[in-house]
C-alpha cells in the first residue's frame, strides 16, 4: 500500500518537498508555487510574476484550496470547499503571516479589512493591487526598515513613487547590519530617492472615506501617503496547528525529523520551529524540506521508486550544515542586491556584534562603496557583513557554515581579500 503524503502550504518549503516526493500538495493562493524572495523585483517591474515560478511538482498542485481543519483522528484535513483529503503523513508547511502593529485606523469599518490603499508585502496577490495603485508622484510610506521593508522601498521607488521609509530601530536592517553597514546601507537607499526616517514611530493612519491619506507619527508629525506598505515582520502561521492540539510555541515544534507531537505531522518552513527557533528565511526551509524528504523515503521505502534520482539544483543562496538523514538546523546567509545607478550587494551572517576578547578585522573602501568585516571568537569565524564587494562571501559563507578551526598559518586579513574563487 502506498504511503499518502498531504502538504499543506504552497511556499517554498511545501514545494520543495512536492518537487522531490509524489505528495498531494494544497495551495491555498490561486498562483502556482513562487520564489517570495524575489517578490520586491516582480513590484518594481524587473521580473514578470512568471519568472519567479518555483520548479515544477512531481504531481499537480491543488491551487485555491484552504485547509480549515485537522481531524487527527480520522487523518483527515478538511478544506474550506467541503472536501476532505486523507493522509498517512501530513506536513504542515503553512508559512507565516504578516505581523500587522496596532495603529489607530489601521482597520477599516466593521475592523475586517485594511483601509484601500494599506498593504501588506507578502503575496504576488501584494505585487498586483501596489502595482496597480502605484504612479509616479504618488506618495508611498513604508512602514519598518528591515530586510522587507528596503527591498519595498527600493521596489516603489523605482516605479516613480515618491518613498518614506519609517523605522522605529535606531537604524536600517538592525537585525544583520553593524552600525557602519547600516550607514552605508542608508546612503545608498536614499540616493534611489527614498527618505528614510529612523528612531521614528508610527502611531496611526487617517484615512477618509476608507481610503488611506495620512500617516502619524508618535512625535505629531504627519506623512501624506496614498500608499502604505506594512513591513513589520512576519509571524509563524500556526492557527491550524493549534486547533489540532499540537505542540505550539512561537512556532509549530518539531523534533530532528521535523515531527510534532503528533508522529504522523510534520512541520516544515516559517511554520516550524525547531531547537527553539523559527528561522523565517528560505534557506532553512529548503535544508528543512530535503531532511523530511530523507525521513520520509526512510520511513516509506516504496517512495523510493517514485523520488528523484537527483537533488534539483536550490531555488536560493543558501548555506547548510545538515547530515543526510535528520535536522540538526541551518546558518542562513542574508543577501540582498538593491538596484539603481550603482546596485549595491550586501551580505551578512552570523552574530556581527563582538564579545570582549573577540578578533575583529574590516576593510572600508570609500572610493568604491565597499565595506566588509568579520568578526573572530578564539579559532572560529562567528560573523560577518559585506557590502558592496561580494568576492569573499563564498569563502567566508563555507568557513563560518561549516564551524571548523580556522587554520593558524593564515593571517585574519586573509580572510577578507581572498575570494576562493568565488564571486
Amino acid at each position: 500500500m502506498s504511503t499518502r503524503i498531504v502538504v499543506v502550504g504552497g511556499g517554498t518549503a511545501g514545494a520543495r518537498l512536492a518537487q522531490r516526493l509524489p505528495v498531494t500538495l494544497l495551495g491555498e493562493e490561486p498562483h502556482a508555487p513562487y520564489n517570495r524572495v524575489l517578490l520586491a523585483d516582480v513590484l518594481a517591474g524587473r521580473y514578470a510574476p512568471e519568472v519567479i515560478a518555483l520548479p515544477g511538482t512531481r504531481e499537480p498542485v491543488r491551487l485555491g484550496v484552504r485547509a480549515v481543519r485537522i481531524d487527527r483522528a480520522a487523518r483527515t484535513v478538511v478544506c474550506a470547499d467541503g472536501s476532505l483529503v486523507g493522509y498517512d503523513r501530513l506536513v504542515l508547511a503553512t508559512g507565516s503571516n504578516p505581523v500587522l502593529p496596532p495603529l489607530r485606523g489601521l482597520r477599516g469599518p466593521g475592523g475586517a479589512e485594511l483601509p484601500e490603499g494599506v498593504h501588506a508585502f507578502r503575496t504576488l496577490d501584494d505585487c498586483q493591487a501596489l502595482r496597480d495603485r502605484v504612479r509616479p508622484g504618488v506618495r508611498a510610506v513604508v512602514i519598518g526598515g528591515g530586510l522587507l521593508g528596503v527591498s519595498a522601498a527600493r521596489a516603489l521607488a523605482a516605479l516613480g513613487a515618491e518613498v518614506v521609509l519609517t523605522q522605529q530601530g535606531e537604524r536600517l536592517m538592525e537585525r544583520q547590519l553593524d552600525e557602519h553597514a547600516s550607514a552605508l546601507l542608508r546612503e545608498h537607499v536614499e540616493s534611489l530617492g527614498v527618505e528614510v526616517h529612523t528612531e521614528c514611530r508610527v502611531s496611526g493612519l487617517r484615512q477618509r472615506d476608507g481610503e488611506v491619506t495620512a500617516v502619524e507619527l508618535a512625535d505629531g508629525f504627519v506623512l501624506d501617503a496614498q500608499v502604505v506598505v506594512l513591513a513589520c515582520g512576519v509571524r509563524p502561521r500556526v492557527a491550524l496547528a493549534r486547533e489540532a492540539g499540537l505542540a505550539v510555541a512561537t512556532g509549530i515544534v518539531v523534533d530532528d525529523e521535523l515531527r510534532t507531537s503528533d508522529p504522523a505531522i510534520h512541520a516544515i518552513g516559517d511554520c516550524a520551529e525547531h531547537g527553539g527557533r523559527v528561522y523565517g528565511l528560505a534557506g532553512p526551509a529548503l535544508d528543512q524540506a530535503d531532511a523530511l524528504t530523507e525521513v520520509l523515503l526512510a520511513e516509506a521505502p516504496a517512495l523510493a521508486n517514485a523520488a528523484p534520482t537527483a537533488t534539483p539544483t536550490p531555488t536560493h543562496p543558501r548555506v547548510g550544515n545538515r547530515p543526510a538523514t535528520g535536522y540538526t538546523g541551518t546558518r542562513a546567509l542574508t543577501r540582498l542586491t538593491l538596484g539603481g545607478a550603482q546596485p549595491l550587494d550586501l551580505a551578512a551572517f552570523g552574530d556581527a556584534t563582538p564579545q570582549p576578547g573577540d578578533d575583529v578585522v574590516q576593510l572600508t573602501d570609500a572610493t568604491r562603496r565597499a565595506y566588509r568585516k568579520v568578526v573572530v571568537r578564539g579559532d572560529r569565524l562567528v560573523g560577518g557583513v559585506l557590502l558592496g564587494d561580494l568576492a569573499a562571501v563564498g569563502t567566508l559563507a563555507r568557513a563560518w557554515e561549516g564551524d571548523e578551526a580556522l587554520p593558524d598559518e593564515a593571517p585574519l586579513l586573509h580572510l577578507l581579500t581572498h575570494d576562493g574563487g568565488s564571486s
